[in-house]
């Protein structure tokens, strides 16, 4: 665990996510799932680091102001407004360039996780789909709920991160709020 200091009092907190294997993948009988989650597979994965939280609209507006490597981000794209909410609405190639603004600013390496890390940090050891159980819920995470009982909320937005209950690594976030 370390915290970044990225200034204008906005800081960055990295977890060590540990090595492991995990079986990637979803299972022919788990509701909802789609043909390219198949075949389910073992994988081996080296530690990393991740950030605890999805990137706020903060920490997003404060390496957007930094001089550009690549491309321009705009410091704007969220369409929900919000410090400490997540950013939204970015492209693969503004979250590179994010990244690599980010490790020359700081002098460490930073990336996006892949494919086979982002599943293993989300589901934090645990054998299930979500690192809570088998079912996901409006009370343990934000995403529309369409099939949720009447008791459901459905914020019809984004949530400010770390409002639901962290995995077993630390993060926050990791199932709804915003699409991975």
């Amino acid at each position: 665990y370390f915290i970044e200091n990225l200034g204008d009092c906005v800081v960055l907190e990295m977890v060590s996510i540990p090595y492991g294997k995990f079986k990637m993948g979803a299972a022919k009988d788990e509701e909802a799932s789609q043909e390219e989650e198949r075949p389910t597979h073992i994988v081996n994965v080296k530690p990393f680091f991740l950030s605890k939280y999805p990137i706020t609209q903060a920490q997003w507006k404060v390496i957007a102001q930094l001089p550009k490597i690549s491309r321009d981000i705009n410091p704007e794209v969220s369409e929900f407004k919000g410090d400490n909410l997540p950013v939204e609405r970015v492209s693969w190639c503004d979250a590179q360039e994010f990244c690599q603004r980010l490790s020359r600013e700081t002098g460490r390496t930073y990336r996006l996780p892949s494919e086979a890390e982002w599943e293993y940090a989300c589901r934090a050891r645990t054998s299930t789909p979500f690192h809570f159980g088998k079912k996901m819920t409006t009370h343990i995470a934000n995403y529309s709920g369409e099939n949720e009982d009447i008791n459901g909320i459905y914020h019809q937005q984004t949530t400010e991160v770390g409002r639901f209950p962290a995995n077993c690594f630390g993060l926050y976030d990791m199932h709804g709020l915003v699409w991975e």
